[in-house]
Protein backbone atom coordinates (compact mmCIF):
# COMPACT_ATOMS: atom_id res chain seq x y z
CA UNK A 1 0.00 0.00 0.00
CA UNK A 2 1.00 3.66 -0.41
CA UNK A 3 2.83 5.41 2.18
CA UNK A 4 1.94 9.36 2.11
CA UNK A 5 3.07 12.52 3.34
CA UNK A 6 0.31 15.22 4.18
CA UNK A 7 0.42 18.94 4.90
CA UNK A 8 -2.03 21.11 5.73
CA UNK A 9 -2.61 25.10 5.62
CA UNK A 10 -5.16 27.40 6.11
CA UNK A 11 -8.44 27.28 8.59
CA UNK A 12 -10.26 23.95 10.66
CA UNK A 13 -12.31 23.55 7.28
CA UNK A 14 -9.07 22.94 5.59
CA UNK A 15 -7.98 20.15 8.68
CA UNK A 16 -11.35 18.78 8.76
CA UNK A 17 -11.09 17.71 4.84
CA UNK A 18 -7.29 16.63 5.79
CA UNK A 19 -8.75 14.36 8.02
CA UNK A 20 -11.29 12.80 5.80
CA UNK A 21 -8.96 12.70 3.38
CA UNK A 22 -6.36 10.34 6.05
CA UNK A 23 -9.35 8.19 7.25
CA UNK A 24 -10.04 7.05 3.65
CA UNK A 25 -6.24 6.86 3.23
CA UNK A 26 -6.12 4.08 6.38
CA UNK A 27 -9.15 2.62 5.72
CA UNK A 28 -7.35 1.81 2.18
CA UNK A 29 -4.60 0.14 4.30
CA UNK A 30 -2.22 3.02 3.44
CA UNK A 31 -0.32 4.37 6.02
CA UNK A 32 1.83 7.85 6.83
CA UNK A 33 5.47 8.11 5.52
CA UNK A 34 8.21 9.54 8.07
CA UNK A 35 8.84 12.44 5.63
CA UNK A 36 7.89 13.52 1.83
CA UNK A 37 11.02 12.35 0.96
CA UNK A 38 9.95 8.72 1.90
CA UNK A 39 6.33 8.97 0.70
CA UNK A 40 5.13 7.79 -2.38
CA UNK A 41 2.50 10.21 -3.04
CA UNK A 42 2.70 13.86 -1.15
CA UNK A 43 -0.42 15.84 -0.36
CA UNK A 44 -0.35 19.66 0.05
CA UNK A 45 -4.03 21.02 1.28
CA UNK A 46 -3.75 24.65 0.02
CA UNK A 47 -4.65 28.12 1.35
CA UNK A 48 -5.19 31.07 -0.34
CA UNK A 49 -6.59 33.77 1.87
CA UNK A 50 -3.31 36.68 1.17
CA UNK A 51 -1.87 37.07 -1.86
CA UNK A 52 1.59 36.27 0.72
CA UNK A 53 -0.07 32.75 1.31
CA UNK A 54 -0.15 32.43 -2.46
CA UNK A 55 3.33 32.57 -3.06
CA UNK A 56 4.05 30.40 0.14
CA UNK A 57 1.78 27.92 -1.26
CA UNK A 58 3.93 28.16 -4.77
CA UNK A 59 7.16 27.32 -2.99
CA UNK A 60 5.94 24.41 -1.18
CA UNK A 61 4.68 23.30 -4.22
CA UNK A 62 8.02 23.26 -5.74
CA UNK A 63 9.90 22.18 -3.02
CA UNK A 64 7.73 19.23 -2.57
CA UNK A 65 8.32 18.42 -6.02
CA UNK A 66 12.15 18.11 -5.65
CA UNK A 67 11.65 16.37 -2.62
CA UNK A 68 9.35 13.85 -3.42
CA UNK A 69 10.05 10.42 -5.57
CA UNK A 70 6.58 9.93 -7.26
CA UNK A 71 3.65 11.36 -7.06
CA UNK A 72 2.87 15.25 -5.54
CA UNK A 73 -1.36 15.76 -5.08
CA UNK A 74 -2.18 19.88 -4.80
CA UNK A 75 -5.58 20.30 -3.18
CA UNK A 76 -7.31 22.70 -1.27
CA UNK A 77 -8.65 26.62 -2.09
CA UNK A 78 -5.47 27.46 -4.35
CA UNK A 79 -5.95 24.25 -5.43
CA UNK A 80 -9.34 24.81 -6.35
CA UNK A 81 -9.42 28.50 -6.83
CA UNK A 82 -6.63 29.29 -8.95
CA UNK A 83 -5.04 25.71 -9.96
CA UNK A 84 -3.69 27.20 -13.07
CA UNK A 85 -1.18 28.89 -11.19
CA UNK A 86 0.78 25.23 -10.19
CA UNK A 87 0.84 24.25 -13.75
CA UNK A 88 2.35 28.03 -14.78
CA UNK A 89 4.85 27.66 -12.47
CA UNK A 90 5.85 24.54 -13.38
CA UNK A 91 5.06 22.30 -10.22
CA UNK A 92 4.49 18.61 -11.81
CA UNK A 93 1.53 17.76 -9.42
CA UNK A 94 -2.18 16.58 -9.82
CA UNK A 95 -4.68 19.44 -9.03
CA UNK A 96 -7.39 17.73 -7.36
CA UNK A 97 -10.61 18.47 -5.32
CA UNK A 98 -10.53 17.22 -2.28
CA UNK A 99 -12.70 14.24 -3.01
CA UNK A 100 -11.05 12.72 -5.26
CA UNK A 101 -7.73 12.75 -3.36
CA UNK A 102 -7.83 9.36 -1.99
CA UNK A 103 -8.67 7.49 -5.36
CA UNK A 104 -5.97 9.16 -7.06
CA UNK A 105 -3.67 8.00 -4.05
CA UNK A 106 -4.86 4.26 -5.29
CA UNK A 107 -2.95 4.21 -8.24
CA UNK A 108 -4.89 2.61 -10.05
CA UNK A 109 -6.05 -0.20 -7.58
CA UNK A 110 -9.28 -1.00 -6.50
CA UNK A 111 -11.24 1.71 -4.68
CA UNK A 112 -10.77 2.15 -0.83
CA UNK A 113 -11.75 -1.10 1.32
CA UNK A 114 -15.31 -0.80 2.64
CA UNK A 115 -15.37 -2.50 5.97
CA UNK A 116 -18.57 -3.02 6.00
CA UNK A 117 -21.22 -3.31 3.18
CA UNK A 118 -23.67 -0.74 5.21
CA UNK A 119 -24.76 2.39 4.15
CA UNK A 120 -23.72 5.72 4.91
CA UNK A 121 -25.77 9.23 4.69
CA UNK A 122 -23.32 12.66 4.65
CA UNK A 123 -25.50 15.39 4.55
CA UNK A 124 -27.23 15.10 1.40
CA UNK A 125 -25.04 12.48 -0.37
CA UNK A 126 -25.78 8.55 0.69
CA UNK A 127 -23.23 6.14 0.04
CA UNK A 128 -24.34 2.84 -1.13
CA UNK A 129 -21.62 0.19 -1.42
CA UNK A 130 -23.29 -2.33 -3.30
CA UNK A 131 -20.89 -5.19 -3.08
CA UNK A 132 -17.16 -6.33 -1.19
CA UNK A 133 -14.31 -7.72 -3.25
CA UNK A 134 -13.85 -7.90 -7.31
CA UNK A 135 -13.14 -10.50 -9.77
CA UNK A 136 -9.64 -9.15 -11.07
CA UNK A 137 -6.18 -10.12 -10.51
CA UNK A 138 -4.12 -7.09 -11.38
CA UNK A 139 -0.45 -7.49 -10.87
CA UNK A 140 -0.15 -3.57 -9.40
CA UNK A 141 -3.07 -4.06 -6.85
CA UNK A 142 -2.70 -5.53 -3.32
CA UNK A 143 -6.67 -4.12 -2.41
CA UNK A 144 -8.06 -7.88 -3.66
CA UNK A 145 -5.48 -9.77 -0.91
CA UNK A 146 -7.88 -7.33 1.73
CA UNK A 147 -11.17 -8.13 -0.04
CA UNK A 148 -11.27 -11.29 -2.05
CA UNK A 149 -13.56 -12.57 -5.00
CA UNK A 150 -16.96 -10.27 -5.54
CA UNK A 151 -19.73 -10.81 -2.68
CA UNK A 152 -23.00 -9.62 -4.02
CA UNK A 153 -26.26 -8.53 -2.01
CA UNK A 154 -29.18 -10.26 -3.89
CA UNK A 155 -30.40 -6.96 -6.28
CA UNK A 156 -33.55 -6.52 -3.74
CA UNK A 157 -31.83 -5.88 -0.98
CA UNK A 158 -29.31 -3.06 -2.40
CA UNK A 159 -32.85 -1.84 -3.78
CA UNK A 160 -33.93 -1.42 -0.36
CA UNK A 161 -30.78 0.06 1.06
CA UNK A 162 -31.01 3.04 -1.77
CA UNK A 163 -34.63 3.29 -0.65
CA UNK A 164 -33.91 3.63 3.13
CA UNK A 165 -31.51 6.47 2.53
CA UNK A 166 -33.98 8.46 -0.15
CA UNK A 167 -36.44 8.08 2.94
CA UNK A 168 -33.55 9.80 5.18
CA UNK A 169 -33.01 12.37 3.11
CA UNK A 170 -30.60 11.59 0.29
CA UNK A 171 -30.72 13.63 -2.96
CA UNK A 172 -27.76 11.69 -4.63
CA UNK A 173 -26.92 7.89 -4.23
CA UNK A 174 -23.72 7.35 -5.11
CA UNK A 175 -23.43 3.36 -5.83
CA UNK A 176 -19.61 2.24 -4.32
CA UNK A 177 -17.85 -0.88 -4.23
CA UNK A 178 -14.47 -2.39 -5.49
CA UNK A 179 -15.86 -2.65 -9.23
CA UNK A 180 -19.96 -2.19 -9.38
CA UNK A 181 -19.42 -3.66 -12.95
CA UNK A 182 -19.14 -7.43 -12.03
CA UNK A 183 -21.62 -6.62 -9.13
CA UNK A 184 -23.93 -9.99 -9.48
CA UNK A 185 -21.59 -11.99 -11.03
CA UNK A 186 -21.41 -14.77 -8.34
CA UNK A 187 -25.13 -14.52 -8.51
CA UNK A 188 -25.85 -14.39 -12.64
CA UNK A 189 -23.41 -16.71 -13.80
CA UNK A 190 -20.72 -14.24 -14.83
CA UNK A 191 -23.37 -11.53 -16.01
CA UNK A 192 -23.36 -8.06 -14.24
CA UNK A 193 -26.64 -7.20 -12.53
CA UNK A 194 -25.92 -3.62 -12.49
CA UNK A 195 -28.39 -2.77 -15.34
CA UNK A 196 -31.24 -4.51 -12.73
CA UNK A 197 -30.50 -2.69 -10.18
CA UNK A 198 -30.06 0.86 -11.59
CA UNK A 199 -33.28 0.18 -13.39
CA UNK A 200 -35.14 -1.02 -10.11
CA UNK A 201 -33.63 1.71 -8.20
CA UNK A 202 -35.14 4.28 -10.97
CA UNK A 203 -38.86 3.03 -11.09
CA UNK A 204 -39.16 1.67 -7.75
CA UNK A 205 -38.47 4.57 -4.81
CA UNK A 206 -40.19 7.88 -4.93
CA UNK A 207 -38.72 10.60 -4.62
CA UNK A 208 -36.19 13.39 -6.32
CA UNK A 209 -32.73 12.39 -6.40
CA UNK A 210 -30.08 11.43 -8.51
CA UNK A 211 -27.87 8.14 -8.60
CA UNK A 212 -23.83 8.34 -9.64
CA UNK A 213 -22.11 4.88 -10.22
CA UNK A 214 -18.56 4.44 -8.95
CA UNK A 215 -15.88 2.75 -10.76
CA UNK A 216 -16.59 0.25 -12.63
CA UNK A 217 -13.48 -1.43 -14.85
CA UNK A 218 -14.52 -2.11 -18.74
CA UNK A 219 -14.07 -5.88 -18.57
CA UNK A 220 -17.43 -6.12 -15.94
CA UNK A 221 -19.05 -3.23 -18.48
CA UNK A 222 -18.71 -4.85 -21.60
CA UNK A 223 -20.93 -7.51 -21.55
CA UNK A 224 -23.28 -5.66 -20.88
CA UNK A 225 -22.28 -2.60 -22.34
CA UNK A 226 -25.35 -1.93 -24.69
CA UNK A 227 -28.00 -2.83 -21.83
CA UNK A 228 -26.68 -0.29 -19.25
CA UNK A 229 -26.64 2.61 -21.64
CA UNK A 230 -29.77 2.14 -22.63
CA UNK A 231 -30.82 2.19 -18.97
CA UNK A 232 -29.02 5.35 -18.47
CA UNK A 233 -30.36 6.98 -21.77
CA UNK A 234 -34.09 5.93 -19.91
CA UNK A 235 -33.32 7.39 -16.61
CA UNK A 236 -33.51 10.91 -16.00
CA UNK A 237 -31.97 10.17 -12.11
CA UNK A 238 -29.28 8.50 -13.31
CA UNK A 239 -26.28 10.46 -14.11
CA UNK A 240 -24.82 10.70 -17.55
CA UNK A 241 -21.24 9.42 -15.92
CA UNK A 242 -19.56 6.12 -16.05
CA UNK A 243 -15.95 5.97 -14.88
CA UNK A 244 -14.30 3.07 -16.40
CA UNK A 245 -10.20 2.84 -15.82
CA UNK A 246 -8.93 2.10 -19.33
CA UNK A 247 -4.81 2.67 -17.29
CA UNK A 248 -2.96 1.51 -20.53
CA UNK A 249 -3.37 2.03 -24.56
CA UNK A 250 -1.50 -0.56 -24.86
CA UNK A 251 -2.87 -4.05 -24.93
CA UNK A 252 0.91 -5.48 -24.72
CA UNK A 253 1.35 -3.09 -20.92
CA UNK A 254 -2.74 -4.39 -19.95
CA UNK A 255 -1.95 -7.89 -20.45
CA UNK A 256 1.37 -7.48 -18.55
CA UNK A 257 -0.91 -5.46 -15.59
CA UNK A 258 -3.32 -8.59 -15.94
CA UNK A 259 -6.03 -5.83 -16.47
CA UNK A 260 -8.80 -9.00 -18.49
CA UNK A 261 -9.46 -6.22 -20.65
CA UNK A 262 -8.56 -4.96 -24.33
CA UNK A 263 -8.53 -1.38 -25.68
CA UNK A 264 -11.06 -2.44 -28.34
CA UNK A 265 -13.11 -3.63 -25.43
CA UNK A 266 -12.81 -0.51 -23.64
CA UNK A 267 -13.59 1.71 -27.22
CA UNK A 268 -16.81 -0.81 -27.19
CA UNK A 269 -17.87 0.22 -24.01
CA UNK A 270 -17.56 4.08 -24.47
CA UNK A 271 -19.29 3.70 -28.08
CA UNK A 272 -22.07 2.01 -26.93
CA UNK A 273 -22.33 4.93 -24.08
CA UNK A 274 -21.58 7.16 -27.17
CA UNK A 275 -24.78 5.99 -29.05
CA UNK A 276 -26.82 6.12 -26.70
CA UNK A 277 -26.36 9.88 -24.95
CA UNK A 278 -25.91 12.89 -26.54
CA UNK A 279 -24.54 14.16 -23.34
CA UNK A 280 -22.46 12.35 -21.05
CA UNK A 281 -19.22 11.66 -18.98
CA UNK A 282 -16.94 9.76 -19.42
CA UNK A 283 -13.97 9.16 -16.54
CA UNK A 284 -11.06 6.84 -17.22
CA UNK A 285 -7.72 6.78 -14.89
CA UNK A 286 -4.29 5.99 -16.79
CA UNK A 287 -0.81 4.54 -14.80
CA UNK A 288 1.96 5.90 -16.66
CA UNK A 289 5.22 4.53 -16.07
CA UNK A 290 4.31 0.84 -15.60
CA UNK A 291 7.37 -1.17 -15.73
CA UNK A 292 7.01 -2.64 -19.00
CA UNK A 293 5.71 0.55 -20.38
CA UNK A 294 8.42 1.25 -23.80
CA UNK A 295 8.04 4.89 -25.35
CA UNK A 296 5.48 3.45 -27.90
CA UNK A 297 3.36 1.76 -25.30
CA UNK A 298 2.88 5.47 -23.82
CA UNK A 299 2.22 7.13 -27.10
CA UNK A 300 -0.23 4.59 -27.39
CA UNK A 301 -1.98 5.63 -23.94
CA UNK A 302 -1.28 9.59 -24.94
CA UNK A 303 -3.51 8.55 -28.68
CA UNK A 304 -5.83 6.29 -27.08
CA UNK A 305 -6.38 10.00 -24.58
CA UNK A 306 -6.79 12.10 -27.53
CA UNK A 307 -9.11 9.34 -29.84
CA UNK A 308 -11.49 9.17 -26.53
CA UNK A 309 -11.47 12.43 -24.98
CA UNK A 310 -13.21 11.52 -20.96
CA UNK A 311 -14.10 14.82 -19.42
CA UNK A 312 -12.84 13.44 -16.41
CA UNK A 313 -9.09 11.82 -16.07
CA UNK A 314 -6.86 10.59 -13.00
CA UNK A 315 -3.28 10.18 -14.12
CA UNK A 316 -0.95 8.53 -12.03
CA UNK A 317 2.60 7.32 -11.49
CA UNK A 318 2.93 3.71 -11.01
CA UNK A 319 4.44 3.01 -7.91
CA UNK A 320 5.51 -0.45 -6.47
CA UNK A 321 3.11 -2.06 -3.58
CA UNK A 322 4.97 -4.80 -1.40
CA UNK A 323 3.54 -7.79 -1.98
CA UNK A 324 2.22 -7.80 -5.66
CA UNK A 325 3.93 -9.41 -8.64
CA UNK A 326 4.45 -5.67 -9.96
CA UNK A 327 6.92 -4.91 -7.10
CA UNK A 328 9.65 -7.86 -8.35
CA UNK A 329 9.44 -6.07 -12.12
CA UNK A 330 12.22 -4.00 -13.02
CA UNK A 331 10.96 -0.46 -12.69
CA UNK A 332 11.40 2.42 -14.74
CA UNK A 333 13.41 5.59 -13.80
CA UNK A 334 11.56 8.21 -11.71
CA UNK A 335 12.38 10.97 -14.61
CA UNK A 336 11.08 8.87 -17.07
CA UNK A 337 8.32 8.34 -14.81
CA UNK A 338 8.06 12.10 -14.40
CA UNK A 339 8.26 13.22 -17.99
CA UNK A 340 5.32 11.00 -18.97
CA UNK A 341 3.11 12.27 -16.12
CA UNK A 342 3.59 15.75 -16.86
CA UNK A 343 2.90 15.27 -20.66
CA UNK A 344 -0.10 13.51 -20.04
CA UNK A 345 -1.29 15.43 -17.33
CA UNK A 346 -0.94 18.45 -19.90
CA UNK A 347 -2.75 16.68 -22.80
CA UNK A 348 -5.55 15.91 -20.00
CA UNK A 349 -5.81 19.64 -19.17
CA UNK A 350 -6.16 20.37 -22.51
CA UNK A 351 -9.03 17.83 -23.03
CA UNK A 352 -10.52 18.27 -19.75
CA UNK A 353 -10.37 22.38 -20.09
CA UNK A 354 -12.17 21.92 -23.43
CA UNK A 355 -14.98 20.01 -22.15
CA UNK A 356 -15.82 22.59 -20.02
CA UNK A 357 -15.41 25.31 -22.47
CA UNK A 358 -18.28 23.96 -24.21
CA UNK A 359 -20.58 23.88 -21.57
CA UNK A 360 -20.25 28.29 -21.34
CA UNK A 361 -23.67 29.46 -22.58
CA UNK A 362 -25.31 26.51 -21.43
CA UNK A 363 -28.43 25.89 -19.23
CA UNK A 364 -28.68 22.66 -17.45
CA UNK A 365 -30.35 21.51 -13.83
CA UNK A 366 -27.76 20.95 -11.33
CA UNK A 367 -28.15 19.12 -8.08
CA UNK A 368 -26.25 21.02 -5.19
CA UNK A 369 -24.60 18.75 -2.88
CA UNK A 370 -21.73 20.19 -1.08
CA UNK A 371 -20.76 23.78 0.75
CA UNK A 372 -18.18 25.30 -1.55
CA UNK A 373 -15.51 28.38 -0.32
CA UNK A 374 -17.44 31.22 1.10
CA UNK A 375 -21.02 31.86 -0.08
CA UNK A 376 -20.51 29.15 -2.93
CA UNK A 377 -21.92 25.33 -2.72
CA UNK A 378 -20.67 23.23 -5.25
CA UNK A 379 -23.60 20.60 -7.83
CA UNK A 380 -23.51 18.28 -10.34
CA UNK A 381 -25.15 18.56 -13.60
CA UNK A 382 -27.29 15.72 -15.63
CA UNK A 383 -23.41 14.25 -17.03
CA UNK A 384 -21.53 15.08 -13.30
CA UNK A 385 -20.20 17.67 -14.02
CA UNK A 386 -18.88 20.03 -11.06
CA UNK A 387 -20.72 23.40 -11.13
CA UNK A 388 -19.90 26.24 -8.68
CA UNK A 389 -22.33 28.43 -7.85
CA UNK A 390 -20.52 31.49 -6.40
CA UNK A 391 -23.46 33.28 -4.20
CA UNK A 392 -26.03 30.48 -3.80
CA UNK A 393 -26.04 30.76 0.16
CA UNK A 394 -26.81 34.74 -0.55
CA UNK A 395 -29.89 33.25 -3.29
CA UNK A 396 -31.13 31.64 -0.82
CA UNK A 397 -29.93 28.46 -2.09
CA UNK A 398 -29.38 24.71 0.18
CA UNK A 399 -27.60 21.53 -0.38
CA UNK A 400 -30.46 19.02 -1.46
CA UNK A 401 -31.60 22.28 -4.27
CA UNK A 402 -32.30 21.57 -7.98
CA UNK A 403 -31.42 24.29 -9.67
CA UNK A 404 -31.40 26.06 -13.07
CA UNK A 405 -28.24 27.46 -13.93
CA UNK A 406 -26.59 29.08 -17.01
CA UNK A 407 -22.81 28.40 -17.58
CA UNK A 408 -20.62 31.44 -16.92
CA UNK A 409 -16.67 30.09 -16.93
CA UNK A 410 -14.63 27.44 -16.28
CA UNK A 411 -11.76 26.46 -14.15
CA UNK A 412 -10.26 23.67 -16.36
CA UNK A 413 -11.61 20.68 -14.20
CA UNK A 414 -15.13 22.88 -13.03
CA UNK A 415 -17.36 25.39 -14.21
CA UNK A 416 -19.46 28.37 -12.79
CA UNK A 417 -22.95 28.66 -13.27
CA UNK A 418 -25.06 31.42 -12.63
CA UNK A 419 -29.12 30.33 -11.44
CA UNK A 420 -32.08 31.53 -14.04
CA UNK A 421 -35.64 31.13 -13.60
CA UNK A 422 -37.84 28.05 -15.24
CA UNK A 423 -39.53 30.42 -17.29
CA UNK A 424 -36.36 31.75 -18.77
CA UNK A 425 -35.66 27.82 -19.77
CA UNK A 426 -38.82 27.59 -21.58
CA UNK A 427 -38.33 30.77 -23.87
Amino acid sequence: MARYHIETYGCTSNRGETQQIEQALREGGHHPADGPESADVAILNTCTVLEKTERNMLARARELDDETPADLVVTGCMALAQGEQFRDADVDAEVLHWDDVPQHVLNGECPTVTPDTETVLNGVVGILPVARGCMSDCSYCITKQATGRIESPPVSENVEKARALVHAGAKEIRITGQDTGVYGWDRNRGTSLLPELLERICTEIDGEFRVRVGMANPKGLHGVREELAQVFAEHDELYNFIHAPVQSGSDDVLADMRRQHAVDEYLEVVEAFDDALDYWTLSTDFIVGFPTEDPEDHERSMALLRETRPEKINVTRFSKRPGTDAADMKGLGGQTKKDRSKAMTELKMDVTGDAYEDMVGCESEVLLVEDGTDESLVGYDEAYRQVVVADAEERGLETGDFVDVEITSHNTVYAFGVPVERAQLAD
